[in-house]
């Protein structure tokens, strides 16, 4: 029974930090904990298998995570290569690429390590792919617990909302409603929509403030958009000021606190963004949860790269300093070669 100590208080780590609040990275970190430690449960019970489950087990253990880094090492290239055809040329369109093409840097120096015997390439790769591999367990629980958060955002939306917020995204030549934000807008009309069918009208907040490439703030584009489509007008507040996500929350809580105290929303945003919206709602204070709108499969892989970079720098001071704790090691280990 003691086996079962460790993965249970992952378990029991995570259900408390989801019924303290489902915005916490922390509950991706827990899970993911509970998940990779799940093996351990096996490992009493492994003289009671037969031979051939213990080889498929190890098979699984041992080359599904080398295969399946090559795969996604590949995928990632080619979604690269999709997004500049499609985006344009731009440092946030290379993500996917740029990663992928890491990945299988990474592969070639640890195949050239072993075949040189070179102790200080060694060191070098063995360093790279700790880091990688920290880096990598926050990735899979990011992404992993964001997909189970995008469920729960449908029951968030069936629930009563007082407001409805929806986020703010660059206009296409200044003044137009961009297909990613038309999925928004059309999102947060069907989360009004639901909220009159069951007998109340929230109030819609477009959330966003004028770029220097715009030629009007993006909350009015998007007020524009609903009415020209038959939105009630006298349902929407534009919240005009707010240059990032962090800002749309602060701004639109404002308003929303000042209309109506002890207020509840729902924020709506595209689907990949959806969890770190919620992490910014918590930290901003916001009372509500995210859902999330469609977006274009091939636009997912970088968007989610680029969340993912932006929740780890959040937490810098831990993240890096895990990573360059792993560096000192490396460098420790090379000096006494």
């Amino acid at each position: 029974m003691l086996v079962l100590a460790v993965p249970g208080l992952f378990l029991l780590l995570f259900l408390i930090g989801v019924l303290r609040d489902r915005r916490r990275f922390g509950n991706a970190v827990h899970l993911g904990l509970f998940v990779i430690s799940l093996p351990v449960i096996l490992f009493p019970a492994r003289d009671h298998l037969s031979p051939v489950v213990v080889v498929l087990l190890a098979a699984v253990v041992l080359l599904a995570p080398s295969l399946g880094t090559l795969v996604l090492a590949v995928l990632l290239i080619l979604n690269g290569r999709t997004m500049l055809r499609k985006e344009g040329r731009s440092l946030t369109n290379l993500l996917s690429l740029l990663v992928g093409l890491g990945i299988l840097g990474l592969v070639a120096l640890m195949a050239q390590a072993a075949l040189i015997h070179s102790r200080a390439l060694e060191v070098l790769t063995g360093t790279l792919l700790l880091v990688t591999a920290y880096v990598s367990f926050l990735f899979v629980c990011f992404v992993g617990y964001a997909f189970l958060y995008g469920r729960y955002g449908r029951l968030t939306a069936a629930g009563k909302a007082d407001f409805v917020v929806v986020l703010g995204s660059g206009l296409i030549g200044g003044s137009r409603v961009s297909p990613l934000l038309a999925s928004r807008l059309e999102r947060g009309r069907a989360v009004y929509e639901r909220q009159v069918a069951r007998g109340h009208a929230p109030v819609l907040i477009t959330s966003g403030g004028q770029g220097r490439d715009e030629h009007l703030p993006e909350a009015h584009a998007m007020a524009d958009y609903l009415t020209d489509r038959g939105f009630p007008a006298d349902r929407i507040v534009r919240e005009d000021r707010s240059r990032t996500t962090e800002e749309n929350l602060t701004y639109s809580r404002a308003i929303m606190e000042q209309a109506k105290p002890g207020y509840r929303c729902v924020i709506v945003t595209n689907n990949f963004h959806a969890f770190r919206a919620a992490l910014l709602a918590r930290s901003t204070g916001v009372n509500g949860q995210v859902v999330g709108s469609h977006t274009a499969a091939y636009y997912w892989p970088s968007a989610t790269i680029r969340e993912f970079a932006a929740v780890f720098l959040t937490h810098k001071v831990v993240n890096l300093g895990v990573c360059l704790l792993i560096c000192l090691l490396g460098l420790a280990a090379w000096w006494r070669l």
